[in-house]
């Protein structure tokens, strides 16, 4: 009789157990709807660089999105104006001003400073990744619940990422980027903020994991359900088009 009453408290321990496992995908979408919350609009971004804490450059883009892997990014600041890249699934391609054809680019392009394509056109975790719950870790002092993310398609800037959540409010804190090699490329650390009256993150920071005095600051200007046509998210009518403000 005790062995089987002991049996049946572990079985009950056990699926407490499994009851209290959160949902992972569940986590992710809760923390992308922190970072991206629509699936179609324009968001406003500013990119700022830095070396030893001083501000080095700055530059602005559009980005429109829509759903299904899309996202439209258009240079504003009068050093790149025309400039324009598409990302179609796992597909980037850059038009210049000065060519007639699209140039194939990969999502770690470099844009300014740590700032790459991958890191300004839309990245979903929800959607790209599988993940699976390491515990829990406090950073800055703030409880956290820590996941490692691994990548669901080729076309992501990086295979493998490490996502620290706030374990109240579940939004992002930080993210650990690891890129095909296995090596950490760098470390993102999330700002949380008010916007028209719901919690979102309002920037991004990048840091070097070698060269830790070199950090990008990505700032999300603004959020708005405006966006462009079908027909500017191909790449062949793109290319000799003028995509309206």
């Amino acid at each position: 009789m005790f062995k089987t009453l002991f049996l049946v408290a572990m079985a009950t321990l056990s699926l407490g157990a499994v009851a209290a496992e959160p949902n992972i995908k569940s986590l992710l979408k809760d923390a992308d709807a922190f970072r991206l919350a629509m699936d179609s609009g324009r968001v406003e971004t500013e990119v700022r660089t830095f070396k030893a804490g001083v501000q080095d450059k700055t530059r602005l883009y559009t980005v429109y999105l829509k759903p299904g892997h899309r996202s439209l990014v258009l240079f504003r600041s009068p050093a790149e104006r025309g400039q324009k890249m598409l990302m179609l699934k796992d597909d980037y391609w850059l038009m210049m001003p000065s060519s007639q054809r699209p140039l194939r680019i990969t999502p770690m392009q470099k844009l300014l400073g740590e700032a790459s394509t991958g890191d300004i056109a839309t990245m979903t975790w929800g959607d790209d990744y599988d993940g699976t719950l390491l515990g829990e870790e406090n950073v800055d002092y703030l409880p956290c619940l820590k996941l490692e993310l691994t990548a669901t398609r080729k076309g992501v800037s990086y295979p493998r990422i490490v996502l620290f959540l706030a374990k109240k409010g579940r939004h992002p804190v930080q993210a650990e980027l690891y890129v095909a090699s296995d090596k950490l490329a760098k470390i993102a650390r999330f700002t949380m903020g008010d916007v028209e009256g719901r919690r979102q993150v309002t920037s991004m920071t990048l840091i070097d994991h070698l060269q830790k005095e070199r950090s990008t600051e990505v700032h999300y200007l603004s959020r708005t359900a405006k966006t462009v046509s079908d027909e500017y998210f191909n790449p062949a009518f793109l290319v000799r088009a003028e995509v309206p403000e």
